[in-house]
């Protein structure tokens, strides 16, 4: 078999410089709470926890006192810097600094366009750790549009300022601002609209779904490896999907089967932004031992 570890597969620089941050306090102190997984990937959470990461939630964070908390990339809304202020938290944060851009435009946004009464709209996944981050930054007042089903949740009468979440895809946003539009110059009877979009996807992230469909053309069979609970992890799993049947989700060396491969098989092997190399190499020693 010929095997192929898919080179733009993998952690994104925002998720690499909270694990480095991570473990270069963990080597001083030995115990470190993060709010949240630091990366939606079982092993990797695993693998820093046996080094003394503590993963604790929102509501436990309000509990501590006098300690230190890492901000995993995700961001946070301003909520839990004022808690951390109150409680003597020490913050080491390691929000993506594309987050913590996005955060003061949407912010600046917001506080314009309260004014004439618009609405902020954010594209992308509800409850996700990021887009929780930017809400904050718009009084939870913004609205949040997963996809075109969604658009119901929108006053076209009224002024638009809409944003992505960073690692939604390039081509997925475009749509939602398309419709939008149309519905709004619909609704108004002209296209004298106050409606404004700004480019907030990840450019590193947002195109991964684009470079997926030639690396799954190429190959025989997919292997995507990726954590259960990684949203980007499942849609590019479907973008797979969609390119070649032959196309397995798994998150560790356990969930593979010998009886998926051919020897002839062409083999390639890619995951989410939260996957780590690690695995995918792990990944790639256990499928040659079925040769």
């Amino acid at each position: 078999m010929k095997i192929e570890i898919d080179s733009n597969s993998g952690f994104c620089f925002g998720v690499v410089k909270a694990i480095e941050i991570a473990e270069s306090e963990l080597e001083k102190d030995k115990k470190l709470y993060c709010l949240g997984d630091i990366v939606h990937n079982g092993a990797e959470v695993n693998r820093l926890e046996n080094k003394g990461l503590i993963t604790i939630n929102h509501d436990e964070v309000k509990k501590l006192k006098n300690t230190k908390v890492l901000l995993r990339a995700h961001g946070e809304p301003p909520e839990t810097y004022e808690i951390a202020k109150q409680n003597n938290i020490e913050l080491i944060d390691a929000s993506c600094p594309i987050v913590l851009n996005l955060q003061k435009k949407i912010h600046k946004s917001y506080s314009e366009i309260k004014d004439i009464e618009g609405q902020i709209i954010i594209y992308g996944k509800q409850g996700h750790a990021e887009v929780i981050g930017l809400l904050g930054h718009t009084d939870n007042k913004g609205i949040v549009i997963s996809d075109i089903n969604d658009l119901d949740k929108i006053d076209f009468t009224k002024p638009v300022s809409i944003f992505s979440q960073t690692t939604k895809s390039s081509s997925g946003y475009q749509k939602i601002i398309d419709a939008i539009k149309e519905k709004m110059i619909e609704t108004q009877g002209n296209d004298n609209i106050n409606f404004i979009s700004h480019a907030s996807t990840c450019k590193q992230v947002s195109t991964r779904d684009v470079k997926l469909v030639k690396f799954a053309k190429r190959h025989d069979i997919i292997i995507f490896v990726s954590g259960k609970k990684s949203s980007n992890g499942k849609l590019l799993y479907e973008v797979c999907k969609n390119e070649n049947e032959r196309t397995y989700f798994v998150s560790n060396t356990d969930e593979l089967k010998k009886e998926w491969f051919k020897k002839s098989d062409s083999v390639g092997i890619c995951g989410a932004t939260s996957t780590p190399e690690w695995l995918m190499r792990n990944i790639k020693n256990t499928i040659e031992t079925y040769e």
